[in-house]
């Protein structure tokens, strides 16, 4: 696919920009506009959430005072993603169409209100979006001030499963299934249905899971989750349709952090620009390393959608509203979170929300500008100075991007797959075993790219893939081919397990042959039963997930040393072709993942983005140029103290143009932004 480029000013700053809660105060806009220019903001989001405004009642659109809006930040620099407002509907909406709001699993249709509270299949809703955006197209699509169309907002967020279950869409289900199976023979054997006796005899006869009937047949459910993201994904897709015809500019639409109910690996097809919003929950652990890991993998996963630079399209300046403890941003976290994004790819660093609301259940959350209205405060300050350093740093960073030589796998369907597993344990997560993977290269200062089955491996000199359940009919062909040409593949316990209808293999599984080994079993260990496992000199503790595996042409490279699996292997290495795959039998700790997969990093020839020793909870990220002389490093230290390292080369820091080199302090939450000189 072709994707279209932002008219960038510069890398964004700025935010959600919400006008219409002070259309009665028009002293507040220049207000804002003169606080925008103190903070060095040069982009904003309008429109999101705006739609009875912009059409007050149904067909009469009224778009002066939003042009009025746009007009005046363009005079002063600073440029719009113009959103479409189906976040959320006008009451007038609901009252005269009410089937347009969702039903819910129990067959129950919602009341008004809410976000996304609107049935992805009506065809009213359909309509009525289509009409909006094409006026929004045709009034704004060529607006010198308008550089992107920012695509509703966080689909399907607010009901956190995104589904509706209302007849037009048991009936657009079916419709969906005819096509996939053509025939209910085919339905049934890939179902299982036969299981508990309920064959399918009739397209009539299915509906979508639900505690009050059907919710065991698990290809039934995996299908639901397909078809709900590919049903939303085709709302968003006709709204995409809409604002292009009067209009070329880029889209986006804005994902979000672990959303398990859409597969955005498929969505970012439909995308000119990925972006996503960004709210780790800093300062809730012991430190900040997980939380920095957490927020790392999901912007390398942003970027590794399309492999280029993303937009993080919300942050907070301080706080959230919605976590259990609601806890500021320490001062330097901000800036050290925000250039982490940046570091990672992002090409923005933009904020919900710029001024506070005075009522509803956002008016607590953070805001660049606060209730005291006040440019004096931390929170302010501190955005000001990012933006002032963004504006430094434009031109060194725009061209570059950062090139990852690892992938670790996660898959969407996968994911869903090992939620309805009902096997092994209820606590096991599949995104916390993907984080443990991922921390290892983190901490090395190693780019990595996520990834899913779909995607191309031979760019990669290491591809890990942890607890892949479910394997996609062509993945594992993909896979040889990789591992045969040279490359290093691992994989771990409780894969390989079922197939794309979430039936589990007969006799080999797929990747038996690739890893030279047959699996035999697993067991979920638990303190009665302990159990440890050699590797090289070491021993580890074993994690509450043990398989029982069979070696053929695989090798041991460590052992269980306890239980009545005792001296059967827990790690496996297996040559095939030119290359090496390895098998992790055994949940491990970190301490074991980081010996691991240091040698596995040693063997694949992956080179860390400096050859320096990183202190605990520092890391640094690379965004590559078109010459190695144009690579901009992040140095980022996320301790809560300062910290001492030593540099090996010489440095320009290119915020400061001080020279670098050798004992170096990094202080706490800073982040330096260098190049070599």
């Amino acid at each position: 696919m072709e994707y279209k480029k932002i008219n960038m000013p510069g890398l964004l700053h700025g935010g959600d920009y919400n006008p219409e809660q002070w259309l009665d105060r028009p002293d507040i806009l220049e207000e804002d506009i003169r606080l925008m220019k103190l903070a060095h903001v040069n982009n904003v989001s309008l429109g999101i959430f705006s739609w009875a405004f912009l059409e007050p009642e149904e067909g009469k659109y009224q778009f002066d005072y939003l042009e009025e809006i746009i007009n005046r930040l363009y005079d002063n620099g600073i440029y719009t993603n113009l959103a479409t407002p189906t976040g959320a509907m006008p009451n007038w909406m609901t009252q005269k169409y009410p089937e347009v709001m969702q039903t819910d699993e129990n067959g129950i249709q919602n009341l008004p209100g809410k976000r996304h509270n609107f049935c992805y299949t009506s065809a009213v809703m359909r309509e009525k979006t289509r009409k909006l955006d094409l006026k929004l197209s045709e009034r704004f699509g060529k607006h010198p001030g308008v550089i992107l169309w920012h695509i509703s907002n966080e689909y399907g967020g607010n009901f956190r499963d995104a589904s509706c279950h209302c007849e037009e869409c048991q009936k657009a289900f079916r419709k969906w299934l005819k096509k996939k199976y053509k025939t209910l023979d085919a339905l049934n054997h890939a179902w299982w249905s036969a299981f508990w006796s309920h064959t399918y005899t009739d397209w009539e006869q299915i509906h979508s899971p639900s505690p009050r009937g059907e919710d065991e047949l698990h290809g039934l459910k995996l299908d639901w989750k397909r078809f709900v993201s590919e049903q939303l994904q085709d709302f968003c897709r006709e709204e995409i349709r809409a604002v292009k015809t009067y209009s070329d500019l880029p889209v986006t639409t804005n994902m979000m952090m672990y959303f398990s109910p859409l597969d955005y690996d498929k969505w970012a097809e439909e995308l000119d620009v990925i972006s996503w919003d960004s709210y780790p929950s800093w300062h809730t652990k012991e430190d900040e390393v997980p939380i920095a890991v957490w927020a790392a993998f999901m912007h390398n996963q942003m970027r590794g959608f399309q492999k280029k630079p993303f937009l993080m399209m919300e942050s907070t300046p301080s706080l959230v509203n919605w976590d259990e403890e609601n806890n500021v941003k320490r001062p330097g976290m901000n800036y050290l979170s925000s250039m982490q994004a940046i570091a990672l790819g992002s090409n923005s660093v933009l904020y919900f929300q710029w001024r506070k609301s005075r009522g509803s259940s956002e008016k607590f959350h953070g805001a660049v500008v606060d209730h005291d209205a006040s440019e004096k405060n931390r929170v302010f300050q501190e955005v000001a100075w990012i933006g002032k350093d963004l504006e430094k740093l434009s031109s060194q960073i725009l061209s570059t991007c950062n090139r990852a030589k690892v992938a670790i796998i996660m898959d969407w369907e996968n994911w869903w797959a090992l939620s309805d597993a009902q096997a092994i344990s209820r606590k096991f997560d599949y995104t916390e075993e993907l984080l443990k993977y991922y921390r290892v290269f983190w901490e090395k200062g190693i780019e990595v790219d996520i990834i899913s089955m779909d995607r191309e491996l031979l760019d990669y000199q290491l591809v890990v893939a942890p607890t892949l359940y479910l394997h996609k009919k062509e993945y594992i062909h993909k896979v040889e081919a990789y591992v045969e040409a040279g490359g290093i593949y691992v994989t771990t316990y409780w894969s390989g397990v079922v197939n794309e209808t979430d039936l589990c293999f007969i006799g080999e599984r797929p990747h038996e042959r690739l890893l030279g080994l047959s699996v035999d079993e697993i067991d979920v260990g638990n303190e009665y039963f302990p159990n440890t496992f050699s590797y090289k000199d070491g021993v580890y503790k074993a994690g509450v997930l043990r398989e029982v595996v069979t070696l053929q042409t695989a090798k041991p490279l460590g052992t269980y040393l306890q239980d009545y699996n005792v001296n059967t292997p827990a790690i496996t290495e297996n040559a095939y072709g030119k290359g090496k795959a390895y098998y992790v039998a055994v949940q491990p700790d970190l301490e074991f993942l980081k010996e691991f997969l240091g040698d596995v990093i040693e063997e694949a020839n992956v080179e860390a983005n400096l050859t320096e020793t990183l202190p605990y909870g520092v890391t640094v990220s690379k965004r590559s140029g078109k010459e190695q002389k144009d690579d901009v490093y992040f140095l980022q230290n996320f301790n809560r103290h300062p910290v001492k390292m030593v540099l090996n080369e010489c440095y320009t820091n290119l915020i400061t143009d001080e020279i670098l080199t050798g004992s170096i302090i990094l202080q706490t939450y800073q982040c330096i932004v260098m190049q070599k000189k």
